[in-house]
């Protein structure tokens, strides 16, 4: 007879674990990634223009980071080149076959004009799992967190000051093999781009509207829900597209085995508030996306006192819980929102209100506290970039 496994707690998964391994300081880390110049970079005044006004993901800065892998070599070709089109083969496997996988990450800038991460490591890892997933190399974590700090440094500029504003990085890799064989690719490019954004809902913690999509899933059981590759985004934007139809801000999808569970919403994990002060999350079945800003509100949450789950939510059970009164909030949660309340859940045959955001405003407040340096960090979750 086998000894019962204990469950893993959502606070010390894999990548939780790895996110809180110590990383070199980044003046030990820069200069992995060689600069060269853009010969034309924005002016300063149309710089400042630019960053008026900010959305999301809209805008972005003169430079990025690169480096290539090949099967042969491994990875070559570190620097921080101008941000400019890429000359792609139209054999690219990546264009065929979806190779590639990505992360998002932001840069903030403190009151002192001092500029840090959140986690850094913990995307690192995160990109390597993905990769694992789809059959591409793994990128040493130093070289990763590296091509952060080389970046920055060279578009600190680049990094608003305003309220809620943060410079977005976008690293992904990518097969650029130019070969119609299907097998994984013998060269993958890697890059950062960067964007200074601003709040990716307008309208800040004003609550939203949800879709819970019962036709369509975003991911099955044994494929890339828990990778952050194309793919996944891919199958969510119909389904977004008929929640939009219906009024309403993103889609949920259910899991694709019983076609009842809550799972995520297309783009961020989602959080269930009952009355007695307890936090619920859909359990990783392999079909969801581990965020690091799930991670780290779950930890936020178990130390001012509350009992967390990582558990099975069916979506009849939560309906009744917010009917009841049962369940008082619901709220969304991911790098480029952070946090949002959910004020409308809605399908095929039901659509209720839910007026709670009392939690999800403080945790906003308390995780954006941490990473804007308004609040202590006990956790060691900001990293200085610059």
């Amino acid at each position: 007879m086998h000894d019962a496994v204990a469950p893993q707690s959502p606070l010390e998964t894999p990548l939780a674990k790895a996110a809180a391994v110590p990383l070199p300081g980044a003046d030990e880390l820069a200069d992995r990634f060689p600069l060269e110049a853009n010969p034309r970079p924005a002016s300063p005044e149309r710089r400042a223009e630019l960053l008026r006004g900010l959305h999301f993901g809209t805008v972005f800065t003169d430079h990025m980071a690169h480096a290539r892998w090949s099967r042969s070599e491994g990875w070559q070709q570190h620097g921080i080149v101008p941000f400019a089109e890429l000359s792609l083969s139209p054999a690219a496997a990546v264009l065929h076959y979806g190779q590639e996988v990505f992360e998002g990450i932001k840069a903030y800038r403190h009151a002192d004009g001092s500029i840090w991460t959140f986690r850094p490591r913990y995307n690192a890892a995160r990109l390597n799992a993905s990769a694992a997933r789809l059959a591409m190399p793994a990128l040493p974590e130093e070289d990763f967190v590296a091509s952060l700090v080389d970046l920055v440094r060279t578009e600190a500029a680049w990094v608003p000051s305003g309220e809620g504003e943060s410079l977005y990085l976008r690293p992904f890799a990518f097969a650029s093999e130019a070969f119609l064989g299907v097998q994984s690719a013998n060269v993958i490019d890697y890059y950062v781009i960067a964007s200074p954004t601003g709040a990716y809902f307008p309208n800040g913690l004003k609550p939203i509207s949800i879709w819970v999509s019962q036709d369509y899933h975003r991911a099955g059981r044994g494929g890339t829900g828990f990778a952050k590759t194309g793919g996944n985004y891919a199958a969510s934007l119909l389904p977004q597209q008929q929640a939009a139809e219906r009024g309403c801000d993103q889609v949920c999808f259910l899991d694709d085995v019983t076609q009842s569970n809550l799972e995520e919403l297309g783009g961020m994990n989602l959080m269930v508030v009952y009355a007695d002060g307890s936090v619920s999350t859909p359990k990783l079945t392999g079909t969801i996306l581990e965020g690091s800003t799930r991670s780290a509100i779950l930890r936020l949450l178990a130390d001012e006192g509350r009992a967390v789950r990582e558990e099975t939510i069916p979506l009849v059970t939560l309906l009744e819980g917010i009917n009841s009164g049962a369940v008082t909030e619901v709220f969304a949660c991911g790098t480029a929102a952070v946090v949002v309340p959910l004020g409308r859940l809605a399908g095929e045959g039901f659509d209720v209100e839910i007026t709670g955001s009392e939690a999800s405003r403080h945790i906003y407040d308390q995780l954006t506290s941490i990473q804007y340096g308004k609040a202590e960090d006990p956790y060691g979750w900001m990293y200085r970039l610059a």
